[in-house]
């Protein structure tokens, strides 16, 4: 029998609850968003809207536009600014909070998320009480970036945040230069991070962190409240998600470029798209944020940073955990977690079923490789999906990206030899390969060809790019020239923290 479908939503008829609203007032401010001056509807995402049986023929009405502006109210929606805390490039920030995000509520969703409710936000619909001085508007450059990484994350398999929507405005905002405002209505089961935490416990309220973490606990990790101390246990699963969640984006070469404490999901879920980069040529000590001076969240360091920011929630949660040698161990669990993980996805990307003592050495002369060559690291491994185990001259596809030819020469043969030595086969591998070495990313110049089209009101370029972006793994005959690496101009294309 076939389930029964899924009852369609208007705008108006969405079933909004707000959880986060029945915590006590000082989690939050309530408050209005400002409206949005003639807004226009820029992209919207129709997987998201099933995802909350919304009709996706309600993306072209003016209710549906002028509601996730801020113009208007969703019926049901009880907008809110949350209250959060950080720890910014490794320095104490103090209060922080939402101050250009206002909450509407959440909404049941259909088949995926977690506990199977999704939080609607919209991001840039003006100040909150959070904004330090700021306009608390976003921009529509920085709002399209976020709206396709999101697709291409959810598209890759790595667990994200999401966007329903994007929609514009003529109303100028200041950044480096003028630019034009724009408003992304967000999705995730929560929004709650690491600064969530770290406002109450740095402020001395411990009972309103227990409060915190009581609500976390049952809401979002309920197979937990049993455990003999519910609080390990919820610091345990946030440390091994968030290593997780580190060896999946190294897999794809994603780096966040701010990955401040109060940029962290509780759940281990890729949240606040801001200065964010996948990998062209391969370098493990690039910097995608151009106002990261430091390299403080380079590619390599990443898994590092994720660390101590796991840390730094740990000694948020250590009077409620009761001891810090519970809390030492609980944070021991990201190490394994990283290495294990980080060992699954590489023997899937090189087609490898089993595991070997050497595999280890054999990832690192890799990565060598690469590095020395500046080889394109989403086409590299794709294109060593097609190598054949019994054919070297049929290497030329993966072996015309490396510079020095008998460098790969040398790597390819021990590479053979681990595949002969599990009875690989050349058919089977390379679909395998295919399934998890995305043909598609979201390269910094094709989202910037996408921004400048937009600005000037033709999104048909964000359509185009969204359609690749969603199956990453499929061929798509007519659009390979979106797997090609950036041209010059396209390697100069800076983002910073700016939007």
């Amino acid at each position: 029998m076939s389930p029964p479908p899924v009852l369609l939503h208007h705008t108006d008829s969405l079933p909004f609850d707000h959880s986060f609203a029945t915590l006590p007032p000082a989690f939050f401010t309530r408050l209005m968003p400002a409206p949005l001056p003639s807004p226009y509807l820029v992209a919207a995402s129709a997987s998201a809207a099933n995802l909350i049986g919304l009709d996706p023929a309600e993306f072209g009405t003016a209710k549906f536009v002028d509601s996730f502006s801020g113009n208007r109210l969703p019926a049901g929606a009880m907008p809110i600014a949350a209250v959060y805390s950080g720890h910014q490039f490794g320095i104490w920030a103090g209060q922080l909070g939402d101050g250009r995000a206002i909450l509407l509520g959440e909404v049941p969703a259909h088949g995926v998320g977690h506990p199977g409710t999704t939080e609607l936000q919209l991001k840039g619909a003006g100040p909150t009480p959070y904004s330090r001085m700021g306009d608390g508007r976003a921009v529509l450059r920085s709002s399209i970036r976020e709206f396709l990484c999101s697709e291409a994350m959810a598209g890759l398999g790595i667990p994200t945040s999401g966007v329903l929507c994007v929609t514009g405005s003529d109303l100028r905002v200041m950044r480096e230069t003028p630019e034009t405002a724009a408003v992304v209505t967000r999705m995730a089961p929560t929004f709650l991070r690491f600064g969530s935490f770290e406002h109450w416990f740095y402020s001395g309220q411990m009972e309103a962190l227990r409060t915190l973490a009581d609500y976390v606990v049952d809401r979002f990790y309920p197979e937990l409240r049993d455990a003999k101390n519910p609080y390990h246990a919820l610091l345990v699963e946030v440390t091994r998600r968030t290593a997780h969640l580190m060896a999946q984006w190294q897999s794809v070469g994603f780096m966040h470029g701010v990955m401040n404490t109060d940029n962290m999901s509780i759940l281990g879920i890729t949240i606040d798209y801001g200065p964010f980069g996948f990998m062209d040529a391969f370098d493990p000590h690039h910097i995608c944020n151009h106002s990261d001076h430091h390299g403080r969240y380079a590619y390599d360091t990443q898994p590092d940073v994720a660390y101590w920011n796991c840390a730094a929630l740990g000694r948020t949660l250590l009077p409620l955990i009761g001891g810090e040698d519970e809390t030492r161990a609980a944070l021991d669990v990201f190490g394994p977690a990283f290495a294990a993980k980080r060992d699954e996805l590489l023997r899937a990307k090189l087609g490898l079923q089993t595991s070997a003592p050497d595999d280890g050495a054999l990832f690192d002369a890799m990565f060598a490789l690469m590095h020395a060559n500046r080889v394109d690291f989403t086409l590299f491994f794709r294109r060593l999906g097609e190598l054949q185990i019994e054919n070297p001259a049929g290497d030329n596809p993966v072996r015309d990206l490396v510079i020095d030819r008998a460098a790969f020469d040398t790597w390819a043969v021990r590479y053979r030899s681990r595949l002969r030595q599990e009875g690989s086969t050349d058919g089977p591998r390379r679909r395998a390969m295919h399934a998890v070495n995305p043909q598609y990313v979201l390269r910094n110049y094709l989202a910037q060809v996408a921004i400048e089209k937009a600005q000037q009101k033709d999104f048909s370029e964000i359509e185009r790019l969204l359609t690749v972006l969603m199956t990453p793994f499929d061929e798509h005959p007519g659009s390979e020239h979106y797997a090609s690496p950036p041209p010059d101009w396209g390697a100069r294309v800076a983002v910073s923290c700016s939007s």
